[in-house]
């Protein structure tokens, strides 16, 4: 519940995966002590050598005349009142105090500079994220069943690069940026968090949320924003797939009654069920991939191609191996097969898991 309460209150923010190690105020921190490193030094020079230096209110410069006649200096302000009369700090003043006085400067005016290099840096590196992003994929929530998705679509080789993860919790999305994705930051019922993801252009959408009602809301809304876009979606309660499906989901998991049936089936017979989890783990043993009909399996029957196939989609309708109807295979079919999976396959355009 606090999560849900939480997706109110976090504002919208694109983040690419960072770059810099270091955080800014730890960044900042060290060009400070820098900086007092480079003070620190330029008064011990004065001290040390301070009977080189006249100071025209008492004619004498102590350590607190050594302290500010380093400030003023360092700074460029350069008052005047405590000058260096000798030989000997006047070349120390050249050879030493200016080299200081400007590596002063640089850390300084180093550090406005670099803020302002990184916040156009992020400028640009987030319009041309925005500029070459197409045909992506929106992952709604990175908890266990998000991970997993992501998991299954990269082992059909699924690029990070286009993937956007859109979540209410900055962790989450932090941690997703260390494993090179990149993460929205905010409540994906509203339409400006999606836009932010380029939602309007991904081609598929994987809803991961949390509670069902969440789910349901950010249907609905990214239907209305993505009329093309294949969208699936998981929910705990099987009661609520219908509305899932009537908000314009293409496809429903169910994911306690899947998990109950998987159960189930392993009661029944564990063996039944080991190959019903490797079905759906991409990568390994088997794997279940739909693909097109090729042209030499064009005007065969289903038992004639080289994939155990189990069922064929035609246009809207599923039809099982042995329906009648599903022979012979016609050019617009796809094949719903199951393959043995070997590493030459992953990132292979062979085994689309959607459309």
């Amino acid at each position: 519940m606090a999560r849900h309460a939480d997706e109110h209150l976090v504002t919208s923010r694109i983040r690419l995966p960072r770059r810099i190690i270091d955080r800014p105020l730890r960044q900042v921190g060290k060009r400070l002590v820098m900086a007092m490193l480079v003070l620190a030094s330029t008064v011990f020079i004065v001290y040390v050598d301070n009977t080189g230096y006249h100071d025209n209110s008492d004619d004498h410069v102590d350590f607190l005349d050594a302290v500010y006649y380093a400030t003023v200096t360092l700074s460029t302000t350069g008052y005047g009142d405590i000058v260096p009369y000798s030989d000997t700090a006047r070349l120390i003043n050249v050879l030493l105090v200016t080299p200081l006085r400007v590596l002063f400067l640089i850390i300084l005016v180093g550090t406005t500079l670099e803020v302002l290099t990184e916040r156009t840096r992020e400028e640009w590196r987030l319009n041309r994220w925005r500029a070459q992003l197409r045909e992506h994929t929106v992952i709604v929530g990175f908890g266990t069943k998000g991970r997993s998705a992501m998991q299954t679509l990269a082992a059909t080789g699924l690029k990070k690069e286009q993937v956007v993860i859109v979540d209410p919790s900055a962790k989450v999305i932090e941690a997703a940026n260390a494993e090179g994705f990149v993460g929205v930051l905010g409540d994906a019922t509203r339409s400006d968090v999606l836009l932010r993801a380029e939602l309007q252009k991904a081609r598929q959408i994987v809803i991961a949320t949390q509670r069902d009602d969440t789910a349901v809301l950010v249907t609905l809304t990214a239907r209305q924003l993505n009329r093309g876009a294949k969208i699936v979606a998981a929910v705990r309660e099987e009661e609520n797939a219908p509305l899932l499906r009537q908000s314009g989901a293409d496809a429903v998991i169910t994911s306690a009654s899947a998990a109950g049936r998987l159960l189930g089936l392993s009661v029944l017979s564990p063996t039944a069920g080991t190959v019903m989890e490797d079905l759906i783990q991409q990568g390994s043993g088997l794997d279940l991939i739909e693909r097109p009909v090729i042209k030499a399996e064009v005007g065969r029957s289903v038992r004639e191609t080289d994939d155990l196939v189990v069922s064929v989609l035609r246009g809207h309708r599923l039809l099982g191996y042995d329906d009648p109807a599903a022979s012979p295979l016609q050019l617009t079919d796809r094949l719903i097969a199951i393959v043995r999976a070997s590493p030459e396959d992953e990132g292979t355009p062979a085994r689309p898991t959607f459309g």
